[in-house]
């Protein structure tokens, strides 16, 4: 009978133990470290989710600069908004990501929630040639992987709201170098920009142009 009472006095514990970290990683800017890692790492991505190398990489290029207002275009389920949240999250800043569907705005919202970023990176709905009209500057990071056609035009409308020393990474830029020609063309000639391609993943056989804003 002792036993018995032991065993279900255990079992109380380690249930009140899971319940409470339910309650602990659903309360915003509450999560532990442990439980926003062991949730990222599990994450289950979709082929337009960010690779883990790349949305790592998204992440040391936001803290190492010290970005504080950054723009996101194209948010999927926020794989990527997630590992930038966390950069954001250390300096102090925030990220605004974009998207037109309406399901997946609505996925990286409780994802984002689940990981207690939810104040840390907004999620707007909407085509991204209406909405990133928007935005309000300065802006100092911007990621891009949307629709390839249009990233001339999302970062021509950006572009006047960016600060000198702001970084631009556009995703997708060796696989679809043909169809975002234009804007591959302007960043790696204009005199304003220092640019770069790097492959930081070799699970799609891509990479992304990184520039910085010259002047």
């Amino acid at each position: 009978m002792k036993r018995n009472h032991l065993t279900a006095a255990a079992l109380c514990i380690s249930v009140l133990a899971f319940a409470g970290l339910i309650v602990y990683a659903g309360e915003s800017n509450k999560v532990s470290p442990e439980f926003r890692k062991q949730f990222i790492d599990s994450f289950k991505r979709t082929g337009l989710s960010t690779t883990p190398e790349d949305a790592m990489m998204l992440r040391i290029l936001v803290e190492s600069s010290g970005a504080k207002r950054g723009v996101e275009v194209g948010t999927a389920a926020g794989f990527g908004a997630m590992n930038m949240g966390i950069a954001f999250e250390r300096t102090g800043g925030h990220l605004w990501t974009h998207d037109i569907n309406p399901a997946a705005v609505k996925e990286s919202q409780e994802n984002l929630k689940k990981v207690g970023l939810e104040n840390v990176v907004t999620c707007v709905e909407g085509d991204a040639l209406k909405t990133l009209g928007n935005v309000e500057g300065p802006i100092d990071f911007v990621f891009i992987d949307a629709l390839k056609k249009d990233y001339f035009k999302y970062f021509k409308i950006l572009e006047p709201k960016l600060k000198v020393g702001a970084v631009v990474v556009a995703d997708n830029a060796i696989v679809s170098a043909r169809d975002m020609k234009d804007y591959l063309d302007f960043v790696q000639n204009s005199p304003n920009y220092d640019t770069v391609i790097i492959r930081c993943s070799l699970e799609k056989k891509d990479g992304m142009s990184v520039s910085y804003k010259i002047k």
